[in-house]
């Protein structure tokens, strides 16, 4: 049987920790064959827009993603075909002009607040993964990160929150919690989930005789 990749993906709202696990699983695997793919670096090319009209993108509703070019992208990875990753520019609310390029390898984890609502990105998964946080410790370390890393205000934190991310999560991201093979509480905190992810993952690993 012809060997391909595994795919992991973990999705999770926004400050949910769901990079804290991916991160954790990441370290886990260091030393093997694994590599790290973002939906957030997926989002729409808008260099045919006036910025104007960029400035309105609402980044938690999953039309602002260019989830072709991401399938498109793990379809090469499966097929060990080494990929251009696109880099997307905040400042300018659009796709930046450099990429990164990026080696296959025999694991890809896949994470991002949407990737678990597209049908076509979960039947290329291997296991599926939600990190579910309250929706006050989400706020709470969205607000930290927003303030520390973006310069934002507390008030314009708190309006996006109100106005754009709480409603998207519950439209859009919390619903996908039932495709979901495993939910981890607490996201990077949850130690416990982390060992037995890493656990199952070797298991599966070994089962397709990459470990």
């Amino acid at each position: 049987m012809e060997k391909k990749p595994v795919v992991i993906g973990v999705a999770g709202g926004s400050g949910s920790g769901k990079t804290s696990v991916t991160r954790a699983i990441y370290e886990s695997f260091k030393g093997h064959s694994i590599l790290l793919l973002e939906q957030d670096y997926y989002y729409k090319d808008q260099t045919d827009l006036p910025f104007e009209e960029r400035l309105k993108t609402n980044y938690d509703h999953p039309l602002a993603f260019d989830n072709d070019l991401l399938i498109d992208h793990i379809y090469k990875l499966l097929g060990y075909e080494s990929i251009e990753k696109p880099i997307y520019d905040y400042s300018n609310h659009t796709r930046s002009e450099e990429i990164i390029h990026v080696e296959p390898r025999d694991v890809i984890i896949l994470e991002g607040i949407l990737i678990l609502e597209d049908e076509r990105l979960r039947n290329l998964m291997d296991m599926k993964l939600f990190v579910d946080t309250d929706a006050d410790l989400r706020i709470l370390r969205r607000m930290s990160r927003d303030i520390k890393e973006r310069g934002r205000s507390i008030d314009s934190v708190m309006d996006q929150y109100i106005n754009v991310v709480r409603p998207m999560h519950n439209q859009f991201i919390e619903p996908t919690k039932r495709y979901a093979d495993i939910i981890i509480p607490e996201g990077g905190h949850n130690h416990v989930a982390i060992d037995l992810m890493v656990t199952k993952i070797q298991t599966i690993l070994e089962q397709k005789s990459f470990l």
